[in-house]
């Protein structure tokens, strides 16, 4: 089995709130379309990336552009609609896209939320990188993103292709940030 790159992205306000009754409590589209490019966003011509998400966090919107999708389910029977795959647990839609035929397409595996799934692909051991828009307000949230161990996870100063200074949209200011997962070596 190949081993696929796992990333986990995301944005959280100041408590680390992600959403509220089941959608996001801000308004940021410029913000929201950085996300989709990250997820969208191939480096080799021809391969496409695997999203997976919980059935409450998927994109409900028109098909990504080079993406499979994966919605996770331990009740649906059938795959919902703008999604193209069904799996039970994380596990099972990563073995998805590390096993012939789809791993020959799939360049990253992304994971969208919820909270549960965040939780589960961080300690996954092929997570190297978290993409966490940190959102420089409080929001009224009744989910959040999980803690995580920043000296597995380091932040990165600068990282390729994310910008490095404070964004503004609606008043609102926000920073794109990238932890990478340190290796054994060099802890």
């Amino acid at each position: 089995m190949g081993r696929q790159l796992l990333r986990v992205i995301a944005a959280a306000e100041s408590n680390m709130g992600i959403g509220k009754c089941g959608n996001l409590p801000w308004d940021l589209p410029n913000e929201f379309n950085y996300f989709l490019s990250r997820i969208t966003s191939v480096s080799t011509p021809g391969k496409k990336n695997l999203v997976i998400s919980g059935r409450q966090s998927a994109i409900k919107d028109s098909p990504l552009p080079n993406c499979y999708s994966v919605v996770l389910s331990r009740t649906l029977s059938s795959v919902p609609e703008n999604a193209n795959y069904l799996c039970r647990d994380l596990d099972s839609a990563i073995q998805l896209g590390s096993l012939a035929p789809l791993s020959e397409e799939i360049e990253t595996i992304w994971v969208l939320g919820g909270v549960k799934l965040f939780e589960e692909a961080m300690k996954h051991p092929n997570c190297d990188q978290i993409y966490l828009t940190k959102i420089m307000a409080h929001f009224d949230c009744d989910t959040f993103f999980p803690e995580f161990d920043q000296e597995i996870f380091r932040l990165v100063d600068e990282f390729p292709g994310v910008p490095s200074e404070i964004q503004e949209e609606n008043g609102i200011k926000y920073k794109f940030q990238v932890f990478e997962k340190v290796s054994k070596q060099s802890i």
